[in-house]
């Protein structure tokens, strides 16, 4: 369309509203430009809490869109397993240090209730207080190690599913 002039053709479009994360936008519109989406220029991109969103259209008269669409949710549901992994990776150190601090602060508590009781426990007191101590520092050191040992772990996995990922956008561009 030039100007005020009509087009001259009509299309129809789908529209698809996206919610990732601001790091991925670029990654979701080069692999949804294989299923025939394409960035919706009328909508603007929203960039909020360190999400984007956005919209996207497809004619609806594409060809294979049956297929296309099956070949999407196969992505989709790749792409939301690889969240899943990535998770992962933070998820049980975090449990192992929560669990570790927690130990730490009841050990701590009973050297409070020690060094208050009548007559005060000194010795009962720095005897708890040690491993309380001990259970507030040695999170941040099972954190990082426990985090780089499931990375090691969960990356195979996540490489696999990115080629899973190339893959599908493979099949849906030759069906473009």
């Amino acid at each position: 369309m030039k100007g005020n002039e009509p087009e001259k053709d009509y299309k129809g479009y789908e529209y698809k509203r996206v919610v990732v994360k601001e790091n991925q936008f670029s990654f979701y519109i080069d692999c949804y430009k294989n299923f025939g989406w394409a960035l919706d220029e009328n909508t603007p991109v929203k960039n909020e809490r360190g999400q984007s969103t956005f919209q996207m259209k497809r004619d609806r008269t594409i060809l294979n869109k049956t297929e296309l669409t099956r070949l999407e949710r196969n992505f989709d549901a790749c792409l939301l397993e690889m969240d899943k992994l990535e998770q992962s990776k933070t998820t049980v150190p975090m449990i192992l240090t929560m669990s570790c601090g927690l130990i730490g602060t009841a050990f701590m508590a009973g050297s409070v209730f020690a060094v208050t009781a009548t007559p005060p426990m000194i010795w009962l007191c720095v005897l708890l207080a040690v491993p309380g101590f001990a259970g507030w520092i040695l999170p941040y050191f099972i954190y990082r190690k426990g985090v780089e040992k499931r990375t090691q772990k969960i990356d195979p996995f996540i490489e696999i599913k990115q080629n899973e990922i190339d893959e599908i956008c493979r099949k849906g561009f030759s069906l473009l």
